[in-house]
């Protein structure tokens, strides 16, 4: 087992420079959530080109896609993510706030690099089991728009993840950790409020969109009282934001306004329950105002069934690898980052947590575990403080980034030849994945009239892929272009 984990690590160490350059490539060319269309085929095509069997349009969208090598068991599933966060554009490793592009999209997630590195560990698997003669499969499952919780949850749904053993996974952050951990459900929704406009002067003409909107919001805020607490790690909670409201002059009753609501508990069936009250608000809002309402439902996630077992392999793989080897130089740019944001420079963590439990952060990785085992790490790319920021996109986009993805590929290369040569490890982390869910079964969230939000990010897309070169031709005639790097 040693010489084909020295095996897969070499294979990585000899091709990691065109890895880097994808994940360089993507973020360059940063790409908002069901709008991944460069992301997607650049990552397809290196796919194809090692070997592997690629399916794409899934589950209804364009930038979905399965990416296969194999026949046997066992079946091993990794996870690609590659869409990014709007408002985050951002100059690799610069030491202060510094758009490419003033509001326009950036990597401030790392997906540049998780996506890579899956793929990365997926081809060097293939070409060990293929050199040595092993058994096994592996699939990679390119899953769009993340940070809206929509690709999974509708790829769960067209059954995209039956037949799989395990899921191995990671993400970059501030810290090294492998946890058998779990997170909530989560709900994705909007209600469009449609009333009639009047003059100010004479507002009883006219039925106010926003009114029931406000309404509808102060329901929400009364329904918080009413529901059951958790822990702060996962805490039950709702937030809503009035995505648009109508009419720009106060003197004009709107008659339109459109309220956007998530919520996170910490399980489905809770969830489910609070999410059939907030309709009920919504109705009421517009009821009391007359006017009325429509939802919207854009994607609901369960939450995560933890795997101690899995867990615990690729937690013993983290501490044989180590924690990712950075320079003094990207210490001290990582200081000076923290520094001038009024932290205390602590640099990049390369400290691995002890072996445990936990809740973390929102995710429809979710969705994978309801499948089969499910086990994932994170891995410092960023100095703490927050996520989803300019010190992240800072990071990621140069070299501190480049190395956290090739150790993420060596962890995950390394797990998955644990996974084939122990086949005791897949039947005792079974065991433990139907002992959790306890004869539960996977039903997806979504109604069943609900479909993909295609465009949910379009505009936006529109708004910057004219201006200037980093952000061009972010659209589907883009994927023809010669000059991708792979």
């Amino acid at each position: 087992m040693h010489e084909y984990k020295e095996a897969v690590i070499k294979w990585i160490e000899n091709h990691k420079d065109e890895f880097m350059e994808i994940a360089d490539y993507l973020f360059d060319h940063p790409e908002l959530g069901l709008e991944e269309y460069e992301a997607s085929h650049i990552l397809t095509a290196v796919l194809q080109r090692y070997g592997f069997q690629v399916e794409s349009n899934i589950a209804g969208m364009p930038t979905a896609f399965i990416a296969a090598y194999g026949n046997t068991k066992p079946v091993i599933g990794f996870n690609a993510e590659y869409d990014c966060l709007p408002g985050l554009s951002q100059r690799p490793l610069s030491i202060k706030k510094e758009p490419i592009m003033e509001g326009a999209p950036g990597h401030g997630c790392g997906h540049n690099i998780l996506g890579t590195a899956e793929v990365l560990g997926a081809i060097a698997l293939r070409y060990t089991l293929e050199e040595n003669n092993l058994p096994g499969t592996i699939k990679v499952f390119g899953s769009p728009a993340e940070e809206l919780c929509i690709g999974k949850p509708f790829m769960a749904g067209e059954g995209c993840y039956k037949g799989i053993d395990c899921f191995l996974d990671w993400h970059p952050w501030n810290y090294n950790k492998a946890h058998y951990d779990t997170c909530s459900a989560y709900f994705n929704v909007k209600y469009h409020f449609k009333g009639e406009t009047a003059h100010g002067n004479s507002p009883w003409l006219g039925r106010s969109a926003f009114d029931a909107a406000m309404l509808t919001g102060h329901a929400i805020e009364l329904l918080r009282e009413h529901y059951e607490p958790a822990a702060a790690d996962r805490a039950n909670t709702i937030n809503y934001t009035f995505s648009d409201t109508g009419p720009a002059f106060p003197s004009v009753v709107p008659d339109k306004t459109t309220l956007w609501c998530i919520g996170r508990f910490t399980n489905s069936e809770l969830m489910k329950k609070i999410l059939t009250r907030i309709d009920k608000c919504a109705k009421a809002g517009a009821l009391a105002t007359e006017t009325k309402v429509e939802r919207e439902f854009i994607t609901a996630t369960h939450e995560k069934i933890p795997n101690k077992v899995l867990a615990k392999m690729v937690y013993d793989n983290f501490l044989e690898l180590g924690a990712v080897p950075f320079t003094d130089k990207e210490q001290e740019l990582a200081m000076q980052m923290e520094a001038g944001q009024g932290i205390k420079p602590k640099g990049l963590d390369t400290h691995i947590m002890d072996f445990g439990t936990s809740g973390t952060a929102l995710c429809d990785t979710s969705e994978f575990s309801w499948h089969a085992p499910y086990a994932t790490f994170w891995m410092t790319a960023a100095p703490g403080g927050s996520w989803h920021n300019w010190k992240v996109a800072s990071c990621v986009g140069g070299s501190i980034g480049h190395k956290t993805m090739i150790h993420a590929a060596k962890l995950l290369a390394i797990s998955g030849i644990d996974v084939i040569l122990n086949p005791e490890i897949l039947i005792v982390a079974k065991n433990e994945w139907k002992e959790r869910l306890g004869g539960r079964k996977y039903k997806s969230l979504l109604p069943k009239d609900v479909k993909v939000p295609l465009g949910i990010n379009g505009e936006t897309m529109q708004k910057y892929k004219d201006k200037g070169k980093k952000f061009n031709d972010t659209t589907a005639d883009a994927v023809n272009k010669e000059d991708l790097p792979c």
